[in-house]
């Protein structure tokens, strides 16, 4: 974020002054006026590094440096508008969780692909924080132990924001499985709907009630559906006509199809 200033020695002597009095003079200044700008121009700048540090807790999140940088400058910005001088005491104190915030709003609001709670957000990006500097003081990978106590919480806290590590980012079904030439898409990878799930789900709720038919018509429904009989074989079979056997069969589909629905009177 930068702004042009048409008059360098002004900005100079500007450079010179403490937060403070350049605060007041971009409160003093007129909005959209070369001073107020000026001021605002000088500040951002001299605290550039405090952005940068900011973002830097975040390098391995998959969202680029410089798009976090202009986030972050925009909570600098948002510090320098609400900050008074006449009330706090330092400006740095006062625009480090702003800028932290920002960041951390932007990855909470635009950067997850599926809901997660809040908690587990920000304990996530605790996470890859308190990761990277414990790697850094041990010169391993810190257990699941160690990083439990740097950041004060429990296994299925922890777990908790490990899973929320794998929903951060959605992959696109055409990304390839690998960087070899011509790879195949992930597509490829993933499974179809198998109609075989289905009917075995059904065919284990029939079987919930199948004991509540009576046997013959157990029987019947057994040689229609996996004998492939016809009414005519199964009357003559036992010994009943094909119009029974017509009732019988209805009756007892009637009695599954209410007891799957859940329609049967009590």
């Amino acid at each position: 974020m930068t702004i042009t200033i048409s008059n360098p020695v002004h900005r100079t002597d500007l450079r010179r002054l403490p937060d403070d009095e350049l605060l007041r003079a971009f409160r003093a200044g007129e909005p959209g006026s070369a001073e107020r700008a000026a001021a605002c121009e000088v500040l951002t700048e001299r605290h550039s590094k405090l952005v940068r540090s900011c973002v830097r807790a975040y390098r391995g999140s998959p969202e680029p440096a410089e798009d976090l940088m202009q986030v972050g400058y925009v909570g600098l910005m948002k510090a320098i508008n609400n900050y008074d001088p006449d009330v706090g005491h330092s400006l740095v104190a006062y625009a480090a969780p702003c800028v932290s915030g920002e960041i951390k709003r932007h990855f909470r609001d635009k950067r997850w692909q599926v809901h997660v709670r809040r908690t587990a957000q920000e304990l996530l990006l605790e996470m890859r924080k308190g990761i990277e500097e414990l790697t850094q003081q041990l010169g391993r990978a810190p257990s699941d132990a160690e990083l439990r106590a740097r950041l004060g919480v429990t296994e299925s806290e922890l777990a908790e924001a490990r899973e929320a590590d794998m929903v951060f980012s959605a992959y696109s079904l055409d990304a390839p499985l690998s960087d070899r030439e011509d790879p195949a898409p992930l597509s490829d990878a993933l499974g179809d709907e198998d109609p075989g799930v289905e009917q075995a789900i059904d065919m284990e709720a029939v079987a919930t009630h199948w004991d509540e038919l009576p046997e013959r018509e157990q029987r019947i429904l057994v040689m229609r559906f996996y004998g492939n009989r016809t009414q005519a074989e199964i009357g003559e079979e036992l010994g009943i006509s094909q119009m029974h056997v017509s009732r019988l069969l209805s009756r007892a589909l009637s009695h599954l199809r209410q007891r799957l629905l859940d329609t049967a009177p009590a």
